[in-house]
């Protein structure tokens, strides 16, 4: 009997076939024994008694939930899922819960919070299990992918099935199967992406698009079932993605119906055939190669896809779509060659030798060449490198390293995403962070991580770049490029024509100019050689900018400036990528091809291998900083020095941010930090210079407090700076003890007036910063500095609700230690002080309502100002700070970061991630446009490589969604907006 016990006890039936080391063994057997505590207390004995013993699976799961938050999470709160791998291994129990879920909504007594408790339910268990199957290597990554899908599918078609039951009920439809409700119901819903591939990652979302056929026999009224249909997909969205106490089965997405912006949620079958037919863009074929349909009436989804075959797949070899879909599927810039690859921080999917560049080689093929080749029509990635492979067009060797290193990458996205469930494809920028995804991958550390991982990118790089030097070329060569004589030689002029220039002649006597030497940078004979061998790939490259005669213009006038030019162009025509990105910004970022043309070293930064993979932080810009003003300098010319300094890195923090090897977040962060230091620099030359004339005051001491952006870390490419200088010396102190001796609030007040003609006067190198002190006590009518007693007088009697918002983004950023202390210490008390909450939200509303009405937004694109834009992010984090509605932590300025840690009885999950993704929308769109523009975005002059980019930070497809998506979402913000800064509790 103790025998057959013991057997039971330890016939767990998931066996790991990899064993994972934990971070930290003592904790991971802490909080494995925390799991058999929780099991034992809810009755599970012979899981408790499992958890207590020793072996491999016991030690795997020590290492999974030390490991993973989220893993460890769902086994506290559902220890049954871990006892039910005794009766059942996890493919038959992931078949009970499919089967579970395909009941769910035929239950006699089903309603639609029961569904949503069931689904949630049923996809915490199925996901956990998924999970562990994983990383224990039970199962392997495709069948991981294949199960997330499937289980998305069941979901999905769940919820379909018992919304169309719920309308029969109300006779709005009349099924004629209540056991198979979708059967000829007319309501299509396809899978797109990722699910319509079978290919889902752990915490992806699902892309579905809606579709019906008004002619159905289920349809009673046709002319209602647009909006019939409509409202039951809100009704499917909410069933699937809302998050309640049991969570949220998928978030769900349905921007790639056709013209988001302006379509119904569902759309009818004849006038979708009829947009991809007559408007369909080449993003929109490419997307449809994937579709599949996976919930509602099957047939007539299949029907659907079969007549839109000769739209997605042309007869004829289509390489002229391909340059389009090139800037569609938004491909981050492949560098090929240009310096290693920095692993900490690199995005996975989007990043250098991604998931993103083997889906989109694979893609382009199958749309140049699945209109001959009916094989090379199927959805799934891998299969489909096979079947390249069979026709000759790879070679075996690239489809085996493809096909490896795609699963190798898809693991590594999936356990980045297993840590907290979060949809990010984002390695870690921490060095725990990044050892604990290496050690849930089965590496000994991240060194031996970071090595496979580089090693796999570079592979993918290498074959992507192969790939497409042997695929069929788009055009036999440029044609006809003559520059000699002074007349314009026809067929280059129709070159040029081809090539999207809009004025040849124009162009053609510039380029002339280049060769006759009229510049210094072309006066030698070797660079007028070396810049003739470049010409064609220039030009092809500007064309490519689609605002190729701007584009080459700038390019002119930056030539103009440099003083020599052979190493330039070597280094351009040796190097693609950077030829590409200087083509980039002459043609879509105005604001940089300014600097670079007013400021040609600037472009020597370009020229470092390890631009792209050193991370612009603190430490980097700090110590290259101290290197470029080290010697003993005069003062002017540390002003200067620090106006070189500032925008050679402002340039370059900017080119990584277009290149795609910082994300718009690290932006604000290398921004923020370089504005820090060089004003602090500045801070320090002005203190010395003063001293020298006036001295000093008895223990004088000064510190500055960053304010508004430069406070939260979240500068642009463009921002001003706003600051607060306070000040304290000696309460007995006099005059100062200088040559020419001031009263001490003279001193400080003369002091601050020479640190803004330091920092924003205009020299031969520029302006360091434009600094605004309006946030000082009193405003502009006070002292231009502030006695910290003074400053904190003033905050805690007579400061506005606004001004103590405004102080939640305060933070020290250069002075004095002690004195900085003091003001932390400072703004953390004023911040902390009890306060009426319904009394600061209405203030706050009434604010945000003036500043509607004093200020409106010039149109969507304005987005600081508009409804639900990036000042109700502001407004609700600050109104929250100032609340106490913020989880005790270290006290963060960062709008992201407040919003992420607003507290639950707050804003609940479900709100905290709306408001976090709006936020990470408009933060991206503004570093893009901030670092690209001088003047306000205009919607109807945008360049289209600005539009190229705004969709790669943003990874959406198309210009229309990116404008449904940004209404979207601030109507959302709003919403949220007036439900968080209500005055009183929610009425019931």
């Amino acid at each position: 009997m103790a025998a057959a016990a013991k057997r039971k006890v330890s016939d767990w039936l998931l066996k790991p076939v990899v064993a994972l080391a934990p971070l930290d063994e003592v904790q991971a057997r802490r909080e494995l024994a925390e799991i058999a505590g929780v099991a034992r207390e809810e009755g599970l004995t012979r899981l408790a008694g499992f958890l207590a013993g020793k072996g491999d699976a016991q030690h795997f799961l020590a290492a999974v939930f030390d490991l993973s938050p989220f893993l460890r999470d769902v086994a506290r709160r559902r220890p049954q899922i871990l006892d039910g791998l005794f009766d059942q291994p996890v493919e038959a129990r992931l078949k009970a819960i499919s089967t579970a879920i395909e009941q769910a909504p035929l239950a006699e007594a089903v309603s639609e919070s029961s569904l949503m408790m069931e689904l949630r339910q049923c996809k915490t268990e199925a996901h956990f299990l998924i999970a562990l199957a994983d990383l224990a290597g039970e199962a392997q990554t495709s069948q991981t992918v294949r199960r997330l899908s499937d289980l998305a599918d069941a979901c999905t078609r769940a919820a379909v099935d018992f919304l169309l039951r719920d309308a029969h009920g109300q006779g709005k439809l009349r099924l004629s199967d209540l056991d198979d409700p979708s059967l000829r119901s007319g309501w299509i819903v396809l899978g797109m992406g990722k699910l319509g591939a079978h290919e889902l990652n752990f915490s992806s979302d699902i892309d579905l698009v809606v579709f019906f056929d008004p002619e159905a026999s289920a349809v009673i009224d046709p002319l209602d079932a647009t909006e019939l249909f409509s409202r039951l997909t809100r009704r499917l969205v909410r069933i699937l993605q809302d998050r309640t106490e049991h969570g949220y089965v998928f978030r769900t997405d349905l921007r790639l119906r056709p013209d988001p912006g302006s379509t119904p949620l569902a759309i009818p079958v004849e006038a979708a055939l009829r947009y991809y037919e007559a408007r369909g863009q080449n993003w929109e074929r490419a997307a449809m190669i994937k579709a599949r349909p996976v919930a509602g009436d099957i047939a007539a989804g299949d029907g659907f896809l079969k007549e839109l075959q000769p739209y997605i797949w042309r007869k004829y070899m289509d390489y002229a779509a391909i340059a389009d879909v090139h800037s569609i599927k938004r491909q981050i810039h492949a560098h090929k060659g240009h310096g290693e690859i920095a692993v900490k921080g690199h995005n996975v999917k989007l990043g250098r030798g991604g998931i993103r560049e083997i889906e989109f080689f694979v893609q382009t093929q199958q749309l140049i060449a699945g209109g001959r080749f009916p094989e090379l029509r199927g959805r799934e990635t891998v299969p489909m490198l096979g079947q390249l492979a069979a026709r000759g067009w790879i070679t075996s060797d690239a489809r085996d390293a493809l096909a490896r290193q795609y699963w190798f990458l898809r693991r590594v996205e999936h356990a980045i995403q297993m840590v907290a469930d979060e949809q990010t494809h984002t390695l870690p920028e921490d060095d725990e962070g990044l050892e604990r995804i290496a050690r849930m991958l089965g590496f000994a550390d991240a060194a031996a991580f970071s090595l496979a991982f580089r090693a796999s990118l570079q592979q993918v790089e290498r074959h992507y770049a192969a790939l497409f030097e042997t695929a069929p070329e788009l055009s036999a060569g440029i044609g006809n490029l003559v520059f000699t004589g002074d007349v314009d030689d026809p067929d280059t002029l129709q070159t040029l024509h081809g090539l999207a220039f809009q004025r040849p002649s124009d162009i053609c006597r510039v380029i002339r100019g280049w060769h006759f030497g009229r510049y210094r940078v072309t006066q030698s004979a070797e660079a007028r050689e070396r810049l003739t061998e470049l010409t064609p790939a220039l030009l092809k490259a500007f064309g490519q900018t689609r605002r190729a005669d701007e584009a080459l213009v700038r390019f002119d006038e930056f030539l103009a400036g440099l003083p020599a030019g052979i190493q330039l162009f070597s280094l351009l025509q040796s190097n693609p990528a950077l030829l590409k990105l200087m083509a980039t910004i002459m043609g879509a970022a105005p604001r940089l091809a300014a600097i670079i043309t007013r400021r040609p070293h600037v472009f020597d930064g370009l020229l470092d291998p390890a631009l792209l993979t050193e991370l612009p932080d603190r430490a980097y810009l700090s110590a290259r900083l101290s290197a470029f003003l080290e010697g003993d300098r005069a003062y002017e010319d540390v002003l200067d020095r620090l106006r070189i300094f500032a925008s050679e890195q402002k340039f370059l923090i900017g080119v990584r941010l277009l290149a795609g090897s910082i994300d718009p977040a690290r932006a604000g962060r290398a921004f923020s930090d370089l504005a820090d230091l060089t004003i602090e620099a500045a801070l320090q030359a002005v203190m010395s210079e003063f001293a020298s004339r006036h001295g000093t005051v008895a223990s004088g001491v000064v510190s500055l407090l960053g304010m508004g952006k430069l406070g939260s870390r979240e500068l642009t490419a463009g921002s001003d700076v706003d600051l607060i200088l306070l000040y304290d010396h000696d309460p007995d102190a006099e005059d100062s003890d200088g040559e020419k001796p001031l009263a001490p609030s003279h001193y400080y007040t003369r002091m601050t007036q020479r640190l803004i003609s330091a920092v924003s006067a205009p020299t031969a190198e520029g302006v360091l910063y434009e600094l605004d002190l309006r946030l000082r006590p009193s405003g502009n009518k006070g002292p231009v500095a502030t006695h910290i007693d003074a400053f904190k007088k003033y905050q805690r009697q007579e400061a506005w609700t606004w001004e103590h918002m405004a102080l939640s983004r305060a933070r020290p950023i250069a002075g004095d230690a002690g004195l900085c202390g003091e003001v932390e210490a400072e703004v953390m008390a004023v911040l902390g002080q009890r306060r009426d909450a319904a009394k600061v939200k209405a203030e706050a509303r009434d604010m945000r309502a003036m500043i509607e009405q004093e200020k409106p937004p010039r149109d969507l694109w304005d987005i600081k100002l508009i409804p639900g834009g990036l000042i109700d992010l502001e407004f609700i984090a600050q109104v929250a700070v100032i609340t106490g509605q913020v989880d005790a932590a270290p006290r963060a300025t960062g709008t992201a970061d407040i919003l992420s840690r607003l507290a639950p009885r707050f804003a609940d999950a479900g709100v905290r991630q709306d408001l976090g993704d709006a936020y990470a929308l408009y933060l991206a769109l503004t570093q893009m446009t901030r670092l690209c523009l001088t003047g306000a975005f205009e919607r109807d002059d945008v360049p289209p490589g600005l539009s190229d980019l705004l969709l790669a930070v943003t990874d959406l497809p198309d210009f229309g969604v990116l404008e449904a998506h940004l209404k979207e979402t601030s109507q959302k913000v709003r919403k949220d907006f007036d439900l968080l800064l209500r005055a009183g509790p929610p009425r019931g």
